[in-house]
């Protein structure tokens, strides 16, 4: 039996680096906003799926305002932001049931095709951890500041063994809501280092290149460009 379908949306963040007056998930993309676009996706995918939307504390009611004003008809309870992203995870995974398949989504990765997100969930329901990856392209430098200045260390590294992260990551709830009970450690950088941590046994796939994560400026030029083309 399939188990029943929960993504948790992190919106929690301020979004420093875009230099907006708004966080970067309420800057708008082809009309509407990069967070909306994001949760439509997966709507689009499985209209049976609950969202649990994490989002900073004083833009929450701003938010709920949004969805009433537009008739924006999404399934979603809205949770407060932690400190962290492992803490905002965490306050959102209380309201995932054991039993469910729960995915962790960037709330600014608008832009993964509904059907790898259909192919996603299908293959999530084989394995306890499920991550998307990419491998890494460019040629990596080990570098440290010396006098102000980078400098090389004498250490290589071997391109063929790094792959890049991407979300969402897909997990049985039972395993991640055990696995985040587990003390805050600044080497959680994703929730497959918990789980990972934990001793969950990570399972793999194939990511996309358009599942870019908006961060910057540059980023959402990029996201308009290959929203233009497809």
């Amino acid at each position: 039996m399939d188990r029943k379908k929960y993504v948790i949306v992190t919106a929690g963040g301020t979004g420093t680096r875009m230099g907006a007056s708004v966080p970067k998930q309420f800057l708008e993309l082809e009309g509407k906003p990069i967070l909306r676009l994001t949760l439509e996706r997966f709507l689009k995918a499985m209209p049976d799926v609950q969202f649990i939307t994490v989002l900073p504390e004083g833009h929450i009611q701003a938010w709920r305002q949004y969805c009433l004003k537009e008739n924006f008809t999404c399934p979603q309870r809205l949770v407060k932001g932690g400190i962290t992203r492992f803490h905002s995870v965490k306050n959102a995974l209380a309201y995932v049931p054991d039993g469910a398949l729960v995915a962790v989504q960037d709330g600014v990765r608008p832009l993964l095709p509904v059907t790898r997100i259909r192919e996603m969930f299908a293959q999530a329901q084989q394995v306890p951890a499920l991550i998307p990856v990419l491998p890494v392209t460019d040629t990596l430098k080990v570098l440290e500041m010396k006098d102000g200045a980078l400098a090389a260390t004498g250490e290589t590294v071997d391109r063929s063994r790094i792959w890049g992260a991407q979300t969402p990551q897909l997990f049985y709830s039972e395993r991640i809501k055990q696995a985040y009970t587990q003390g805050f450690s600044t080497a959680f950088t994703d929730d497959a280092s918990v789980a990972q941590a934990f001793g969950i046994p990570l399972a793999f796939t194939q990511g996309d290149r358009f599942n870019i994560k908006i961060t910057t400026p540059e980023d959402l030029l990029l996201a308009r460009a290959i929203l233009q083309l497809s």
